[in-house]
């Protein structure tokens, strides 16, 4: 980021406005939604800002401008309408020291006006750094349209009550009471007009502490997709926003952790091919340890937990404690490698036959059940293969020589440095070892329906992904 968000208190501050006309009434509307002191000097004004003035909403400065004027200001608009003068009048603000905006003159701005969306108090700044007004006014309109009219004043009533939450409530109690209003009945009664209705019920649930939230300790195991930030799924975000605890490993984008609430825990189990910084045992212990410690505990797994990802070790645990789970489902590696290069892992009339194995076992690499058995009207793909990738080159070269077999070789799928690579059978280990394929790669075997092999009469049709 060139620009920092942040929302500047501006209460009783001062504001200077350069400027009387059109432009100068643009910011001075936006300025007036706070409760800032503004400050215009021009020689004129418009008819907005005179009556502005008139109702005493603003004041109205004539006179020599100097460094002095900008001072012990909170911000500085400059919009005289002539580019030349407000360059000259941006070196007397600086010379301020003021923090200063100039109208269309991005190179000479501190701050940059964002799109807002205003549902005092809850307000969204959206800003491109200048580049794109277009586009961050066609984001303003999607959460206009997202956010109803009256969340401001949802929100405003839950600020007058937090002092009563924090006496009566425990922090975890705090965060499900709110999480309740602002997802549940209070926030639907509010919306619908019920307002009184809604006030009530959050009063009551303050007061008594029952508002339907779980209590004790809970685990999610949620599957954070391929790593890249944009393919984990709504519920999975839901869950780290919710999370007092993060165990993740391999996060392969680790923009994926700034979608978690800002204050949760968050620790590293470092499992890797062949370097386990944390033991699968300890890991299970210390999800059922903090769940029974009363947290809301997410495991953040690559790709989907149901899919080579000793999910089971852990839930079993979990179960055998009695602690209450989920299993949030995430875009597991085969389907994230396949998309990658724009093909269906089945095909009509083809492959009517998936099959997701591996090619590491506990007792080392091997060549998968699934590729010995291989027959037409099948995709195998192969995780965790790539140590295995000669036995398996070997097999299926005894087994079926006369099948044209090719691989595809997806490697960091839908991440940045992704490489796919396709290559005959019989060159896979040279192809892995030139690009300097190791872990994190998937691998693709097919065999669809009618390829002709080396002994029929026609033409090779090579098996693709």
């Amino acid at each position: 980021m060139r620009t920092f968000p942040m929302f500047l208190q501006m209460a009783g501050r001062r504001v200077v406005i350069i400027g009387g006309g059109e432009q100068a009434a643009q910011k001075t509307r936006l300025i007036l939604k706070t409760e800032a002191m503004v400050d215009i000097w021009a020689p004129a004004l418009d008819p907005e800002l005179s009556g502005l003035v008139v109702e005493g909403r603003i004041t109205h400065k004539t006179g020599p401008i100097t460094p002095d004027t900008f001072s012990d200001t909170a911000l500085v608009f400059i919009a005289s309408g002539c580019p030349g003068i407000d360059m000259a009048l941006h070196a007397l603000a600086k010379a301020g020291g003021a923090t200063v905006n100039v109208v269309d003159q991005p190179r000479l701005c501190d701050a940059i006006t964002p799109s807002i969306v205003d549902r005092d108090p809850v307000v969204v700044a959206i800003g491109t750094e200048g580049t794109a007004p277009v586009l961050a006014r066609q984001i303003k309109t999607k959460l206009e349209e997202a956010l109803e009219p009256r969340l401001g004043d949802l929100a405003a009533l839950a600020g007058r009550m937090r002092g009563a939450a924090a006496a009566r409530l425990g922090p975890r109690a705090r965060r499900d009471l709110w999480r309740w209003v602002f997802n549940d009945t209070p926030r639907q009664l509010f919306s619908g007009g019920a307002e009184r209705e809604a006030a009530k019920l959050i009063k009551t649930a303050i007061e008594t502490g029952d508002f339907g939230a779980t209590k004790g300790g809970s685990v999610s195991l949620v599957g954070a997709g391929p790593g890249a930030k944009d393919l984990i799924t709504l519920r999975g975000v839901q869950r780290l926003q919710e999370a007092d605890v993060i165990y993740y490993d391999r996060l392969l984008d680790p923009e994926i952790l700034e979608l978690a609430r800002r204050d949760a825990e968050r620790i590293y189990v470092g499992k890797s091919p062949g370097c386990h910084s944390w033991p699968q045992e300890k890991i299970t212990q210390t999800l059922v340890a903090a769940a029974k410690r009363g947290q809301r505990v997410v495991r953040l797994k690559c790709g989907d937990p149901g899919v080579f990802a000793r999910s089971t070790e852990e839930t079993d645990a979990l179960k055998a404690s009695d602690i209450p789970f989920e299993i949030v489902p995430g875009v597991t590696a085969a389907c994230a490698a396949a998309a990658s290069v724009g093909q269906s892992l089945t095909e009509r009339g083809n492959i009517d036959t998936l099959v997701l194995t591996t090619g590491h076992r506990q007792s080392g690499f091997t060549v998968p059940d699934a590729i010995k058995d291989i027959k037409p009207g099948t995709c195998v793909a192969l995780y965790m293969a790539v140590g295995a990738a000669p036995q398996i080159v070997a097999h299926l070269q005894t087994c079926h020589p006369d099948v044209p077999f090719d691989v595809h070789v997806v490697a960091k799928a839908q991440r940045k440095g992704q490489i796919v690579l396709n290559c005959p059978l019989g060159d896979l280990a040279h192809t892995l070892l030139v690009h300097d394929i190791a872990g994190e790669s998937m691998l693709f075997v097919r065999w669809p329906f009618g390829v002709q092999t080396s002994n029929d009469a026609g033409t090779r049709a090579l098996a693709t992904l």
